[in-house]
């Protein structure tokens, strides 16, 4: 029986994955359940698979929940931080799957990868901002760093279940759907909602999410991710709109042979790889049929609609800290398009503005990784306020 830790339990990684969890029951058993702040999910996820401890990174969130697991007499322990890190780090877990979206996630990650735990890693932020870091942990803890994202899991299992690119790969194409703006007019995008942003045409995903699909963001995030995962330099990493969200990645070699990985568009099938790697489990998503799709489309993405692909490609050739000024930023301004301070098309802006007005500096630990967050939310935020005046 595999013990496993799901941080950002409430969140659609996270459902998803005790979805997978529950059509394995003789597999898999749940240690701990976390999450920031939704205190009925995470009880009625205690209520059904009967973790060992919950934490919930919300103070107020932490004690409505404690009340209500005394109230049910539940058996399970409601733990603060710092026994949630210790836990993380026991006998008590397996494998962590880290699904808490933004950096927010990199202090658990780094715990568990220095712990020497399997991470199946849905947070791609974490990796974007410390990547090499967290290689270099996982080397010398012998940790290993699962991709549960559906393009690089795809990626994984072109490779057969390898993570090293070096013997005979030309190149990697990730794909994306496009989001909910592939077709619409440019000149329409500063009149784009928030509602209509995260309304997402294939994928159910949570809303910082989802913008980074309309902005095409998260193509920018995964290329630096790729590169760190598979060992690739960025060239060799191409991107493709696939509207269809059937093909989520494909690996081309030297002999020019292409391997591509297929699927319906379901977060629970990557995981289920994850969790079960090298055996194959059920994962309790449906089949794809062909037939039914008829055609499968490629679309080269717009580069002057969707300029997110060529900011993040421009810090991995910065290094660095570029990539955590890249991401602080991106979250600051995701959060202000959300709350309606600034409008869609600012939210490029202000990334290219805080990467163009910061220093980058070299990353020697993890600490360097996190004054460029800090630095990056903060000349965001400033830039927010500007526009706002």
């Amino acid at each position: 029986m595999k013990k496993v830790a799901i941080l950002g339990s409430t969140g659609s990684i996270g459902t998803s994955t005790l979805k997978v969890i529950e059509a394995n029951p003789d597999v898999f058993s749940v240690t701990l359940l976390a999450a920031d702040s939704n205190v009925d999910s995470i009880f009625e996820q205690s209520q059904k698979f009967s973790p060992n401890y919950l934490y919930l990174n919300d103070d107020s969130s932490s004690s409505q929940l404690r009340s209500k697991v005394d109230s049910f007499n539940l058996n399970t322990t409601l733990v603060d931080e710092e026994d949630y890190l210790k836990i993380l780090a026991s006998d008590e877990v397996d494998i962590v799957v880290a699904g808490i979206v933004g950096v927010a996630g990199l202090k658990s990650i780094h715990k568990a990868v220095s712990a020497g735990k399997r991470v199946l890693l849905a947070n791609k932020e974490a990796y974007v901002v410390a990547g090499e870091l967290l290689n270099e942990l996982a080397e010398s803890n012998n940790s290993t760093i699962f991709p549960i994202d559906s393009e690089h899991s795809a990626v994984h299992q072109c490779l057969s279940g390898k993570t090293d690119t070096s013997g005979g790969v030309r190149k990697i194409t990730l794909t994306g759907s496009g989001g909910p703006f592939l077709n619409r007019n440019f000149k329409e995008f500063e009149h784009i909602t928030p509602e209509e942003a995260v309304n997402h045409p294939i994928w159910k995903m949570g809303k910082k999410i989802s913008v980074d699909s309309a902005t095409m963001m998260n193509k920018g995030l995964e290329i630096i991710e790729a590169k760190w995962l598979f060992g690739i330099n960025s060239e060799k990493i191409d991107i493709l709109v696939h509207p269809e969200g059937i093909v989520h990645s494909l690996v081309e070699f030297n002999d020019a042979s292409v391997i591509a990985q297929l699927s319906v568009p379901d977060m629970q099938i990557p995981i289920a790889y994850g969790l079960g790697f090298p055996e194959r489990i059920n994962s309790k998503s449906q089949s794809l049929n062909l037939e039914e799709i008829g055609q499968l489309n490629f679309i080269k993405p717009d580069l002057l609609k969707f300029p997110s692909i060529v900011i993040a490609r421009s810090c991995l050739e910065s290094g660095g800290t570029a990539s955590s000024l890249l991401n602080a930023a991106n979250e600051e301004a995701v959060k202000a398009f959300l709350d309606k301070k600034i409008c869609f098309t600012q939210i490029t802006e202000i990334i290219s503005f805080v990467m163009d007005t910061n220093p980058i500096k070299t990353v020697k630990e993890l600490e360097n990784v996190i004054e460029a967050d800090v630095l990056g939310r903060e000349s965001a935020q400033n830039r927010i306020q500007q526009l706002n005046h």
